[in-house]
């Protein structure tokens, strides 16, 4: 018995010294944090368990032997190693060091708010395309960013004019004069320069595209009341890239451009320059343009100075020449006659210089300069009519950045002119606008990051007064907050006020076309005011294999003493105008695939004289469906369909509900990439549902355009890639 006893005794204590213990402590591999949550576990002895704030993740009772174990964390890639076991100092954790997973937003640092900080600290909602997108993006149209901007949930682009192409873009069912588009924080596209904006800004310079939805104007002054798109140019590094593009479309379309950037020890320089054409298409053999006459240049030349440590900035030119030449096909060839003589031209000169200096006072603090001044001349030519007229526009702000462990603090003002010029008898147009602004803006962060307060307030004078402000002086707070629930979610919520002031540069002067409108004389129009709110809650964790992200928005916005445009006269409507809604955004990755969901529903709603009626060109539902497979700069392959619902016109009528698709493959080698896209491949097009337009051939009246009308398109193109190490 005492045999059998010491035996059992035996076996107990072998098995006992033969359990190990495995201890690491889990970090973010860039900024050296510990992460919390990380999951670590052995699949073949089906044992597990969670790091916890210090990042220290623990798995007891293992047996000796070799095991391959796992550690992941949502928005991280995962490390699969094999240890065996016992291990040597067992007592003694190991450092484990996770990269972020490409394609995350959890690495990407924002710039709108002013404070560049990581997206997932900011208070304010933010959405933002990285690198990797933008280059999709740019690949499926390398001639503009409607594309970007038409794919985002609670963005619509819409075509202001049948026949020369002109678009601009909407944020949650408001107009676009709702909307700020700025280039790297500054307003470059504003006033009479707006209406071509999104047209004659190309992707392939751009590293991020930011979009704020909801009342912006506390940031960067009047027209942010539906929201801002902040475009971000890329800078140098110290190894130098050469990039060229050329694509060409079965539309008559063809592109060329190049970017060059390097960096050096005390200058850097990137050089961005584009040829885009187009010839006139009709698909539709309607008799007008579907796509104009289009030639454009664009260069774009930047010198970086780092002087040393403290003191760094840049400055840049960007100059654009577009002639876009639409309308009837005959009088597009030279051919037009007494039947044949519509047309629409464009002719616009864009030039522009951005400033931006920063003083870096201390780790803690620093002052930054940013200054743009613009010129942009266009020429609105039609049968009848001629309205030709030239632009300059200046902004400068000097602001102040603090950073601490609970606090941040950006303060800071601005100037912003705008004046407007035409020649006789067109000089009843004329106008000249400043506004002066001071505005600052604080970040609470509460113990442990689980809660963040984002305040600001924003005082503009504006000269002249619009007739609602005798003083010209507007008050502007803004409020958001986020609240970081758990590992897995985290929701914010905000909200604030806006403002933008009257003027006939909007989507319903440019179908017009400007010249019978009458001018808008400000001191007696009142400004539009507005008041919005948002909020959110995310979601991000594993779906088995998959990391599923899922995000869901709810908006409202309420603007008081619309313009609307009455006999030809922009007047402020007895009433206002309210926009609700929300988006749901649904996102699974799992090995090389990547899904995207996306919805849209939006109410707009018009409270005019007594009355309410559906905002006009308003689709209520927007569904987007994205796949794609990608191995990381070897293949990308994509899929996606769009539904766009029913939507009230401006005769009463409905325009019908419709899909498209669009595909895309590209193959990637080292210094050459080769890439097929094509959009609206079921060729929808509203001229299949009846004529774009009523009257005669030689005086058309266009009806509103909702749907694509230039069919389907495919592009044809190949990317050149260049780059070395400098040593």
């Amino acid at each position: 018995m005492k045999i059998v006893s010491f035996i059992v005794g035996m076996l107990l204590t072998i098995t006992t010294f033969s359990q190990n213990t495995f201890k690491a402590i889990v970090y973010d591999a860039k900024t050296k944090l510990p992460l919390t949550s990380a999951t670590g576990s052995i699949p073949n002895l089906k044992k597990g368990a969670t790091s916890d704030t210090t990042g220290l993740l623990i798995i007891k009772n293992i047996p000796n032997g070799k095991y391959e174990l796992e550690i992941s964390v949502v928005g991280y890639s995962k490390l699969e190693k094999t240890f065996s076991f016992p291990i040597a100092q067992e007592n003694q954790p190991l450092e484990v060091f996770l990269d972020v997973k490409t394609g995350e937003l959890a690495d990407v640092e924002v710039q709108s708010t002013r404070t560049n900080q990581n997206i997932k600290d900011v208070p304010t909602r933010i959405e933002a395309l990285p690198l990797e997108e933008l280059d999709e993006k740019g690949t499926m149209r390398p001639g503009d960013i409607k594309m970007l901007l038409g794919e985002s949930t609670g963005i619509t682009v819409q075509q202001t004019s049948a026949v020369s192409g002109s678009a601009n873009f909407r944020i949650q069912g408001l107009d676009s004069r709702y909307t700020q588009l700025l280039k790297d924080g500054m307003p470059l596209y504003q006033g009479f320069s707006g209406g071509l904006s999104i047209l004659q800004v190309t992707p392939l310079d751009l590293k991020q595209a930011e979009f704020i939805k909801g009342s912006a104007s506390t940031l960067f002054g009047g027209g942010a009341i539906a929201g801002l798109v902040n475009l971000i140019s890329k800078t140098p590094s110290k190894d130098p890239e050469l990039t060229f593009l050329l694509n060409g479309t079965n539309a008559k379309g063809a592109d060329a451009s190049g970017f060059y950037s390097q960096k050096w020890k005390h200058v850097g320089t990137t050089i961005f320059g584009s040829y885009n054409y187009n010839g006139a298409y009709d698909p539709s053999n309607q008799g007008f343009s579907a796509i104009p006459k289009t030639n454009r240049f664009t260069l774009n030349p930047k010198v970086f100075l780092y002087l040393d440590t403290n003191n760094t900035g840049w400055f840049g030119v960007n100059t654009m020449y577009e002639n876009r030449f639409g309308g009837d096909m005959k009088v597009i060839e030279g051919n037009g006659d007494n039947t044949h003589q519509y047309f629409e031209r464009n002719e616009s000169y864009r030039a522009s210089t951005q400033l931006s200096f920063t003083h870096k006072i201390n780790e803690q603090s620093k002052l930054n300069f940013k200054n743009t001044i613009g010129y942009f001349d266009r020429n609105l030519s039609e049968p009848s009519a001629v309205f030709a007229g030239k632009e300059f526009t200046s902004f400068s702000e000097f602001n102040y950045v603090t950073h601490h462990k609970k606090v941040d603090w950006v303060a800071g003002a601005n100037l912003i002119t705008d004046h407007f010029s035409t020649s006789i008898p067109l000089d009843k147009y004329n106008y000249s606008l400043t506004t002066v602004g001071i505005f600052a803006q604080n970040t609470f962060k509460a113990s442990n990051n689980w809660f963040s307060l984002e305040t600001g307030l924003r005082a503009d004078y504006n000269t002249p007064a619009p007739n609602s402000k005798p003083n010209g002086i507007f008050i502007l707070p803004r409020v958001n907050g986020l609240f970081k629930i758990d590992n897995h979610w985290t929701s914010r919520i905000g909200g604030g006020l806006g403002y933008k002031m009257p003027s006939i540069f909007n989507e319903q002067g440019e179908e017009k076309g400007y010249t019978v409108i009458n001018p808008i004389v400000i001191a007696n129009t009142k400004a539009e005011q507005s008041i919005g709110s948002n909020a959110d809650v995310n979601y991000r964790g594993h779906l088995g294999d998959a990391i599923i992200n899922i995000n869901e928005l709810l908006f409202y916005t309420y603007v008081q003493d619309p313009l609307i445009l009455r006999n030809n006269t922009f007047i402020n409507a007895a009433g206002n105008l309210t926009t609700q809604g929300s988006e749901t955004n649904i996102k699974l990755s799992v090995e090389d695939f990547n899904f995207y969901f996306g919805y849209t529903h939006t109410d707009t709603k018009q409270h005019f004289d007594g009355q309410t009626t559906t905002q006009p060109l308003t689709a209520k539902d927007r569904l987007s469906f994205d796949a794609t497979y990608e191995i990381e700069d070897h293949f990308r392959a994509g899929v996606e369909a769009f539904y766009t619902g029913e939507q009230l016109m401006n005769n009463g009528t409905t325009g019908k509900g419709y899909i498209t698709f669009g595909l895309l493959v590209q193959k990637m080698w080292k210094n050459f990439d080769v890439f097929i896209n094509a959009e609206n491949l079921t060729d929808q097009r509203q001229t299949r549902w009846g004529s774009i337009y009523s009257g005669t051939i030689a005086k058309p009246v266009f009806k509103d355009i909702y749907t694509p009308i230039e069919g389907a398109v495919i592009n044809l193109g190949v990317k050149i890639k260049l780059s070395g190490d400098n040593d």
